[in-house]
């Protein structure tokens, strides 16, 4: 059978791992060889891995696969290929790679070494060694069927190329320095793709001069909600930023606060600042007294000074003396937001090509040479682990697409 050509245009952790998928068929099976090639725009591989490591590769999450797929806006579509490479499935793959990892008190699943810097060398070495080839620094200007048009960034040079097939995992359009600028946008029609709006991103909101004393400073421990129908009540800490508010915590209510943008709603999320305490327990503490000041109160109730000016920038002066209206707003605190954080700003992205443009097998049905994976993807999920864990399950049922397809 004669040698198939592939070529994998981005070298992030999806274009690695379909390359992986590919590069095993050819090496187990020498009547179905296939030459690989893989090629990124910038100067070396997986950037935005590299730097989503830097404090800590969180590369999944080991709570039971149930909960876990519900994290993601589309859970039926996922599905197959999350439950298939699982966390569990990801921690032996790093095994494999020599790369030890343990899971956190929080459930996430991180190396032993923390940094994503080893894992990359080695699965890189693995690569290489199993013949794909990597061409960096080399830009795709045009895609038409199964013709690529690549220039070589370092003398110019722009030349076309033919493939057998042809995977995309070219990231959306977040931090575009890194490498995901979305150019490929350009080579579907405008029907093929939800639009890209910022996911997992800080929210804005213009504080008063009075605030800038806590910008920087977490509300710890508070319990956040959106008036939305799928909004779940989570709990966690948020940072004041000079810009609004930032944390892990907002990124979990993003979804429901993007819907309310969609539906040209105010946008609004809601914090109970003190969860631990019922309101009658908060009134009580709030009580006045001639020997103790506000400040001393509000502190003994458990407002440290981040909440203590939040309240005090948000809440009207004339309710800090009356103990059951006050208690009632520090239980449900609502703060107006302006929007979202640029885009390229944001840790990942909602939107991307559409379900349904696709075969089941991630086939573009508008070009059958062509097969996407990873953030280009029409789907959505918070940090702790599912983004990557979806790159990784989409790459490889990409490279499964392209096998299966290219043996028909």
């Amino acid at each position: 059978m004669p040698t198939k050509k592939l070529a994998i245009v981005g070298a992030g952790p999806a274009g690695l791992m379909a390359a992986e998928v590919l590069s095993q068929y050819s090496n187990q099976f020498p009547n179905q060889s296939y030459e690989i090639h893989v090629f990124e725009q910038k100067p070396s591989a997986a950037r935005k891995f590299l730097m989503a490591g830097k404090t800590g590769l969180n590369i999944s999450h080991a709570e039971p696969i149930e909960q876990f797929i519900q994290r993601y806006d589309q859970v039926d579509w996922l599905k197959p290929w999350v439950e298939q490479w699982d966390a569990q499935w990801i921690q032996n793959w790093m095994q494999g790679l020599g790369i030890e990892s343990y899971i956190g008190s929080s459930g996430r699943v991180f190396p032993v070494e923390m940094k994503a810097a080893p894992l990359l060398r080695a699965w890189l070495k693995r690569l290489a060694e199993q013949n794909v080839q990597f061409h960096y620094r080399y830009q795709i200007l045009d895609l038409k069927k199964q013709k690529l048009t690549i220039k070589n960034l370092k003398d110019q040079a722009v030349f076309e190329q033919e493939f057998d097939a042809i995977i995309l995992a070219c990231g959306a359009v977040s931090w575009s320095r890194l490498g995901s600028d979305g150019a490929w946008q350009q080579w579907l029609s405008a029907q093929e793709v939800e639009p890209f709006q910022p996911s997992n991103a800080g929210v804005v909101r213009t504080w008063s001069k009075f605030m800038q004393a806590v910008f920087g400073h977490p509300l710890k421990r508070v319990e956040a909600w959106v008036e939305h129908l799928d909004s779940v009540k989570t709990q966690g800490d948020i940072v004041i930023s000079h810009y609004g508010l930032e944390s892990g915590l907002i990124y979990k209510q993003g979804r429901a606060l993007r819907d309310l943008q969609k539906k040209s709603q105010k946008l609004q999320i809601n914090l109970d600042l003190l969860p631990d305490q019922s309101l009658e327990q908060l009134i009580q503490k709030l009580q006045p007294s001639k020997k103790q000041s506000t400040n001393n109160i509000w502190r003994k109730a458990g407002l440290d000074a981040a909440k203590s000016n939040l309240i005090r920038e948000l809440v009207d002066q004339s309710l800090w003396n009356h103990p059951e209206k006050l208690a009632r707003q520090i239980k449900h605190l609502k703060i107006e937001l302006e929007g979202f954080r640029p885009i390229d700003e944001a840790i990942s992205c909602a939107g991307g090509i559409k379900q349904q443009q696709f075969t089941e097998h991630l086939q573009l049905k508008s070009n059958p040479y062509v097969f996407c994976c990873g953030e280009m993807l029409d789907w959505d999920a918070p940090t702790g682990g599912y983004l990557l864990t979806a790159c990784f399950a989409t790459g490889r049922a990409a490279g499964e697409g392209v096998h299966r397809y290219l043996e028909s």
